[in-house]
């Protein structure tokens, strides 16, 4: 590998894994100034909003709007995954692919010992990310989801984990992952994710070695793990999803493991943290840069206490007519300012009552999270994705986002892992 770890980086986003690795620096921007991770370059990007409308690629025009006109394609990366194995379209040599890919159906449906090799369901965007593997088999591989991926489906827990792995170990991959939570590591927000890396190697991993000392366990220790698991996986994606954990209730995946050549070894972890704790209060804004907008109403505040608050009411359903007892408990309201915040989601912005958004009192007054607080909240520069978009989609583009110190943190032990450190 040259002095420097070359990025691809799928489903960009507004780029939150290409700030945590690259960091920042432009002249035009000297408020967003962020340090590297280590000698990351990101040498090309996808982003590409499925509704495939042009109004709906706001995101990807933050993206272009910060890192430069032409640094992010903006198209389907399933017709760009086949253009590149046809020939029709190049992809720069890189060392490491990098995304944050959605949680969906990762079912196989052929198997592999068939002429055609695996097929998984089209539009399943795992998928693309193996093809780009199997075309080019980059040293490094860092992933986010949701932690629901542990455990999905229902009806197999852990069977689209378990594919995702079967197909790392069939590319040659050793693997590591660990369900982060930013608010136990010191970040302004409270935010569950798990992380997925993996590396090319061809050293023999001590499984018991590697969970305590391996590129996740250094950027984010754990207690050492009362009670571990080892298994073995099956080694056709196809087999599994047929068969995986058909019996089972629960996944069998932990939050936290390793994996090489198909054996895993995995424990739920405890977060072993000594720093101070973030803070949602550290990332308000000066009142005088609130606009009115964003406060509640007099008249509109029983609205949010109510949605905020414990209920148990006897229901109909309007179609049906049946009768039924809805009940759900109470949240903070307002949040708290002096621990780190609940998770922000896609539907933040705009000034309806919900149950879910943030309010907090500042001054006596009540208000809603203006979009510079939200974007603080996932780690980005204050005013990131201030680029024409509205107060909505600014914070749909932040419920989508991830918390730039993570990939961050973990960027610096990859560095150190690749001797660049």
């Amino acid at each position: 590998m040259s002095k420097e770890i070359k990025v691809v980086e799928l489903f960009a986003g507004v780029g939150g894994f290409r700030l945590g690795l690259d960091g920042y620096s432009n002249p035009k921007y000297p408020d967003f100034e962020m340090k590297p991770a280590g000698n990351f370059h990101t040498v090309w990007a996808n982003n590409w909003e499925p509704d495939g409308r042009p109004t709906k690629q706001f995101a990807w025009r933050c993206y272009e709007k910060r890192f430069g006109e032409g640094s992010c394609v903006n198209e389907d990366i399933a017709v760009v995954v086949e253009q590149i194995k046809n020939g029709e379209r190049e992809l720069p040599e890189f060392d490491m692919l990098v995304g944050g890919f959605p949680c969906q159906d990762y079912s196989v449906a052929k198997p592999a010992s068939l002429a055609s090799g695996i097929e998984g369901k089209k539009g399943v965007l795992w998928w693309s990310i193996n093809a780009i593997l199997e075309m080019r088999h980059p040293k490094y591989v860092l992933l986010e989801n949701v932690d629901r991926l542990l455990k999905s489906p229902t009806a197999q827990r852990g069977r689209d984990f378990a594919i995702i792995l079967s197909c790392m170990a069939d590319l040659g991959y050793s693997v590591e992952w660990h369900v982060v939570n930013s608010g136990e590591y010191g970040f302004n927000q409270r935010r569950k994710r798990v992380y997925i890396f993996a590396e090319m190697t061809s050293d023999n991993w001590d499984l018991s070695d590697r969970a305590k000392n391996g590129v996740m366990a250094r950027a984010f220790p754990t207690e050492d793990p009362e009670k571990v698991s080892e298994f073995e996986i099956q080694h056709d994606p196809y087999d599994i999803s047929q068969h995986f954990d058909l019996a089972g209730k629960k996944s069998p995946f932990c939050t936290a493991g390793v994996m090489q050549d198909y054996k895993v070894l995995t424990f739920d972890l405890t977060e072993k943290y000594e720093g101070e704790l973030g803070a949602l209060g550290n990332v308000l804004v000066p009142e005088s840069e609130v606009p009115e907008q964003f406060y509640i109403p007099d008249e509109k505040f029983e609205a949010w206490k109510y949605l905020k608050g414990g209920k148990r009411e006897e229901r109909v359903d309007k179609k049906t007519g049946f009768k039924y007892v809805y009940s759900e408990g109470s949240m903070t309201f307002p949040d708290a300012l002096d621990r780190p915040s609940r998770t922000i989601l896609t539907g933040e912005g705009g000034i309806g009552a919900s149950r879910f958004k943030h309010v907090v009192e500042v001054d006596g007054r009540f208000r809603r999270l203006v979009p510079d607080e939200l974007d603080r909240l996932q780690g980005f520069p204050k005013g990131w994705t201030n680029t024409g978009m509205s107060d909505g989609r600014r914070a749909f583009c932040m419920g989508n986002a991830l918390v730039v110190g993570v990939p961050h943190q973990i960027g610096v032990e990859i560095a150190r892992e690749a001797g660049l450190k």
